[in-house]
């Protein structure tokens, strides 16, 4: 089942686009600013992303940006107020896949997101994640750490992945928490420490640097 984020702070419209997309099949998770829009978006736990413009604090713009500077190649569709030509150019070539204009019709929104969604699922799959000596193969969950062969245990595997696709970035706790062990679990817990000591201890004490303050970093 295909996760897709609403990025939207009127939530009239939200709520709309929500029932919409859940009744046609879909897991959505609904965020209202920008700065919880972007820490979402960079778990990787989404198939495609719906995104206002408007927000409280970071803007779409600098949002989609962010996201595609980072290397989250996540489909987006941007739904927002703002018609004109300038802004639906600024917005599909900073890395929209798609732009729609409010007032719009749902039929017509999820025709797109279904759209989408087929023309990623058609893009060549990944199947090795590579960065400073480590290796995963997604396909035989095989782990490698200068040609040295690790196992993993099935939450370490994807604590592991999560580092390898997005190599050089901070990713918070809770960042974390949400793609390994869902968005439910107690974002007081320890166990995302527990669980980075034990990939030191199986990969090497250097492959995963703690930002004081800030999280954890696979450095690129």
């Amino acid at each position: 089942m295909n996760r897709i984020l609403i990025v939207e702070d009127e939530e009239r419209i939200a709520s709309f686009v929500e029932k919409g997309l859940r009744a046609g099949g879909f897991t959505t998770t609904v965020v209202g600013d920008g700065e919880s829009a972007h820490d979402y978006a960079l778990t990787g736990g989404f198939d495609l992303i719906v995104l206002d413009i408007g927000l409280p604090g970071k803007d779409g713009f600098t949002i989609l940006r962010e996201l595609r500077e980072a290397r989250v190649s996540t489909p987006v569709i941007v739904l927002t107020a703002r018609d004109s030509v300038r802004d639906t150019v600024a917005g599909l070539e900073g890395g929209a896949d798609d732009w729609m204009t409010k007032p719009f019709r749902f039929e017509e929104l999820l025709a797109r997101v279904r759209l989408r969604l087929r023309t990623a699922a058609r893009a060549p799959e990944v199947t090795v994640l590579r960065s400073g000596g480590l290796s995963l193969d997604l396909r035989t969950r095989r782990a490698r750490a200068d040609q040295r062969t690790v196992d993993l245990t099935a939450r370490e595997f994807v604590l592991l992945e999560l580092f390898l696709r997005h190599p050089g970035q901070v990713l918070s706790r809770e960042q974390i928490l949400s793609h390994v062990w869902g968005y439910d679990f107690d974002p007081g817990s320890n166990i995302v420490d527990v669980y980075v000591r034990a990939l030191r201890k199986k990969l090497g004490p250097q492959r995963v640097e703690t930002v004081r303050g800030m999280g954890y970093r696979l450095p690129a």
